[in-house]
């Protein structure tokens, strides 16, 4: 790598606020918040909507979508498709 032009690569807290989880982890993230963690040490801290402990995909609360609900709402908008002869 050539020296002076990539930015700093270290260790970085990421925090997901709606699950209450956080992980240290290294990155060129960077951010003014601080965060004191598990082993004393202070790391910059970037907040995330979203992680692997809050998305649907990997805790298996997927929503299921009311299908027939959709289908009732395209009916009435739409018609009762099929033409009229």
């Amino acid at each position: 790598m050539k020296p002076g032009i990539h930015p700093e690569y270290r260790p970085v807290v990421f925090r997901d606020r709606a699950a209450d989880y956080a992980f240290l982890t290294r990155s060129t993230a960077t951010n003014d918040k601080t965060v004191e963690w598990e082993d004393g040490s202070t790391y910059p801290v970037i907040d995330v909507e979203i992680s692997s402990a809050s998305h649907p995909f990997y805790t298996g609360t997927q929503r299921v979508l009311d299908t027939a609900g959709r289908v009732e709402r395209f009916e009435r908008r739409y018609g009762h498709g099929g033409s009229k002869q």
